[in-house]
């Protein structure tokens, strides 16, 4: 396993929430796709869920040395779970063709969460 890069991200809840409040659908259709909305809206803590993927995605776009890159756009990054605490990442669009440029095929990624803060660690592997 070749290591491309690593990331990581912590994130407040109440950042989110704030966004979500002022902003709502418009800023969740910007930012997840339709499965990650799907995913937290049936969660209990669903803040926590939307911080934790916005976590993810930062921590992502980091490992694959994107940070501070105009454009990107937020739901090619999707963060999955199965609801065994394990997840999956996959890339679409733009972020799936910069992750190909550097000859990355996968990013691995574990997020977690308390009541006030969401945290995530990504690291992209090439050439799997």
């Amino acid at each position: 396993m070749d290591v491309f890069g690593i990331g990581t991200e912590i994130t407040e809840c109440v950042r989110i929430a704030r966004l979500i409040d002022k902003h709502g659908e418009q800023f969740l259709h910007r930012t997840f796709t339709l499965e990650e909305i799907r995913w937290c809206q049936l969660q209990g803590q669903w803040i926590q869920q939307y911080t934790a993927r916005w976590a993810a995605k930062q921590a992502v776009v980091k490992a694959l040395g994107l940070a501070g890159m105009r454009g990107i756009s937020w739901p090619d990054i999707e963060i999955l779970s199965d609801g065994s605490g394990q997840y999956r990442v996959r890339l679409l669009g733009g972020i799936k063709e910069a992750a190909e440029t550097v000859g990355v095929g996968k990013v691995l990624v574990t997020i977690s969460h308390c009541r006030t803060h969401a945290t995530a660690f990504a690291i992209a592997i090439k050439g799997e």
